[in-house]
């Protein structure tokens, strides 16, 4: 039997993991001493630690902002920042974070074949590849603006998917989302763990993904790996995310496990995604290898994870092309995110399109966006005030909280469910033989529970 891990089995990946272990994780070498800053490493993907010095010197900081965020940020080493800590537009996106939690939905084609494969191990390759397909979204180094609580996010007119997500919870933050088909139902309660360390930051998903195949009623549920960002401070921003993904048929017992190699000297394995998927008594059936800024393929395999004679590597996902030079290095897709292009028919005021700081950020106006984002978080800070003098408790509109707690490598997770009330509300404005026509740029985005407060 092989082992669960390809770093470990003695068949096909096992020559290329001692390879790259060789090599050694990406080196990084301290600036103190470089700089004058104490502690702070810097880490160079494409190069050893002899431009260690050169590299630090690189990035999107200015001197003077720079200086000013590390003097501000140095006390938080070694905590959680989830919501600790007020970042400068200087290093966000267009985006919310409930936007980006839509990016997985870019290749949800492939979740339709997963459903219509009769092959169960099949089924695992094409689901997993789709958990794949985003992490070449995620390796944009823009932060994301953080969800407003009671945010929506809303997602038409795209491979029959209706999607809805909200943020359920500001302390902590959590969102939860629903996508659906004709294929298949996906659910997700996200939360996120940070550990900041100066010059770098790891990301713990503590969230729970499941997607339910439609025609047999089939569970798959993910476990993401970790994610490091890198060079925060000095240095160019990059983003790895060394680890394992896991995709079980909770079902059948059936599971993929694929090991995302760390980025080594000068680049060595970055990108590169090797494993196999297994059957319910853990024999491997089909590898798989690849790059997640690229394409996944996979092959038949043996009971000791070498591929079958005769058979050949297939290819199962490929990215699609991007736009050159993107500033925020953004998919087209992405692009179709942001526009109103995917927007339904009376979008929800509390929508991410409709706020003002990512919408000034979007036109290049650096100095409103910063403005309009401190606003939005006085505002929400007044609304708690409110919400706690009123005695009253904030409840998600679309998702419903549960006593259900789910279980993670970093640590437990409060579990919403979607309650099935958007879809009656859009089913009801669908219905509607209203022909008034509403200019949506011209909505005031309001996630607030109070309408005075909007007014305000």
């Amino acid at each position: 039997m092989a082992s669960n891990d390809p770093k470990q089995s003695g068949g096909f990946f096992a020559s290329i993991a001692n390879s790259l272990s060789n090599f050694g994780s990406a080196m990084t070498k301290s600036v103190n001493g470089i700089l004058g800053y104490e502690g702070l490493e810097v880490v160079n993907p494409e190069g050893g630690t002899e431009d260690a010095e050169e590299e630090a010197r690189r990035g999107r900081w200015k001197q003077e902002d720079r200086d000013s965020h590390w003097k501000m940020m140095q006390k938080y080493v070694g905590s959680d920042v989830t919501s600790m800590v007020t970042l400068p537009v200087l290093i966000f996106e267009p985006m919310s974070m409930l936007q980006k939690m839509a990016e997985l939905m870019e290749y949800s084609y492939l979740l339709d074949l997963a459903d219509e494969c009769e092959d169960p191990y099949m089924r695992l390759v094409y689901s997993t590849s789709w958990a794949i397909s985003v992490y070449y979204a995620y390796q944009r180094t823009w932060k994301p603006f953080n969800p407003i609580l009671g945010e929506t996010y809303e997602m038409v007119n795209h491979g029959g998917i209706t999607f809805i997500a909200e943020q359920v919870s500001h302390h902590p933050p959590m969102s939860a989302g629903h996508a659906e088909n004709e294929h298949f139902i996906y659910d997700i309660s996200s939360k996120v763990k940070t550990k900041f360390l100066g010059n770098s930051i790891d990301v713990y998903p503590l969230g729970r993904t499941r997607v339910t195949l439609k025609r047999d009623g089939v569970v798959l549920e993910l476990m993401p790996p970790p994610t490091k960002v890198n060079n925060l401070i000095f240095g160019r921003t990059w983003v790895d995310s060394p680890g394992e993904m896991i995709m079980t048929n909770q079902t059948t017992g059936d599971k993929a496990v694929l090991y995302f190699q760390p980025c080594g000297w000068f680049g060595a394995g970055r990108y590169e995604i090797d494993g196999y998927v297994y059957n319910a008594t853990e024999e491997p059936k089909i590898l798989m290898t690849g790059k997640w800024n690229e394409s996944m393929s996979y092959q038949l395999c043996d009971s000791e994870g070498e591929p079958l004679p005769g058979t050949e590597l297939k290819e199962a996902w490929r990215v699609a092309d991007a736009p050159k030079n993107d500033k925020f290095q953004y998919t087209y897709f992405a692009h179709k995110i942001n526009s109103f292009e995917t927007a339904p028919k009376k979008l929800l005021a509390s929508d991410s399109r409709l706020r003002p700081d990512r919408y000034a950020l979007e036109q290049g106006d650096l100095s409103k966006a910063g403005f309009e984002k401190s606003s939005l978080e006085e505002r929400q800070r007044i609304e708690k005030r409110n919400r706690e003098e009123k005695g009253h408790k904030f409840t998600p509109k679309w998702f419903d909280f549960t006593n259900e707690v789910a279980a993670t490598p970093w640590g437990d997770l409060e579990v919403y469910q979607y309650n099935g009330k958007y879809a009656e509300h859009r089913a009801a404005i669908d219905s509607s033989s209203s022909s008034e026509e509403i200019d949506i740029r011209s909505t005031e985005f309001n996630p607030w529970q109070y309408e005075d407060l909007a007014a305000n």
